[in-house]
């Protein structure tokens, strides 16, 4: 009968534990940032009523109290990149500004997002200028994902805090060139991820002052990567990357977020001090838990 006692006992206790550490987790990811603003949703327009339906729950718009919500058109994508005015939008993106923490995209719908992986989306993002956000994308359809970029664009600029065009336009100009190049070359978009993020990383920290200098960039970072293309194509990244140098934007703080983005989580995994603090809590937890059982039952 102790024993019994005992173990439910330390049952209810686990339950509470847990409920109140799912509680605060909740409150913390639901909770208005009054200074940042509602979460937002930009849903394609092209969606049907069920496959907007579906996006929602995708997105887990349900977690939120209240959120802003605005639809894309091909009228965006003709204003914000000079896109086809007649575009069908169907990939959407529901996006939570932060304080801090930098960028972080999740593809909730990976199958239905067959060009444009995470990776890519962080690079171009980062090129556009959005810094500290959690952005989820979404389609019930399969589309190449190049709409969810114009969602974000359009979001910005309904919440008062448009982006510069320029860097817009060359942000969807580096999504172009990444898929198209991983299409017609035959390189994984693993590759041609970390070919971007490579050649941003050496031009924060060579700060090339012509041309002729970013092509350079552009062929050690190639050959250090064992990536072959045609003249073609490697005249397109140089172009593409010329262009970034000449809208000065800060490739310092850039090469901070790649470099936060790529190796983050790696070192959250491989930070000894970090595990042993957790192992040091539950330790202690399941101490003050006995204690407490045996001030009960005796």
């Amino acid at each position: 009968m102790k024993l019994m006692k005992y173990w439910l006992l330390t049952g209810v206790a686990l339950v509470m534990f847990l409920s109140a550490a799912v509680s605060v987790q909740a409150s913390n990811s639901n909770s208005i940032n009054e200074k940042l603003g509602l979460p937002i949703v930009v849903y394609g327009d092209a969606l049907s009523e069920s496959q907007r339906s579906d996006v929602s729950d995708l997105l887990e718009t349900s977690k939120h109290e209240q959120l802003d919500e605005f639809t894309v058109t091909g009228q965006d994508i003709a204003e914000y990149i000079g896109g086809n005015p007649n575009s069908n939008m169907y990939s959407s993106v529901k996006i939570i500004h932060q304080d801090s923490g930098g960028l972080n995209v999740d593809i909730v719908s990976p199958d239905n997002i067959t060009e444009v992986t995470r990776e890519m989306y962080e690079n171009a993002l980062l090129t556009a200028g959005v810094e500290n956000a959690e952005v989820l994308v979404a389609s019930s359809v399969a589309v190449s994902g190049h709409s969810a970029l114009t969602g974000i664009y359009k979001a910005y600029d309904a919440k008062g805090a448009s982006l510069d065009k320029d860097r817009m336009q060359v942000a969807s100009e580096e999504l172009d060139v990444a898929t198209s190049i991983g299409e017609k070359e035959g390189i994984s978009q693993d590759e041609i991820s970390s070919l971007l993020t490579e050649i941003k990383k050496a031009i924060a920290e060579q700060n090339p002052a012509t041309r002729e200098e970013v092509k350079q960039i552009v062929e050690t970072q190639l050959d250090s990567l064992q990536i072959e293309l045609s003249p073609e194509d490697r005249k397109r990244l140089t172009d593409l990357f010329d262009q970034m140098r000449n809208l000065n934007i800060n490739f310092d703080e850039m090469q901070s977020q790649l470099d936060d983005l790529a190796s983050g989580f790696q070192d959250l995994i491989n930070d000894e001090g970090f595990w042993n603090n957790v192992k040091t809590a539950v330790q202690d937890f399941f101490r003050s838990l006995r204690n407490f059982i045996d001030s009960v039952l005796n």
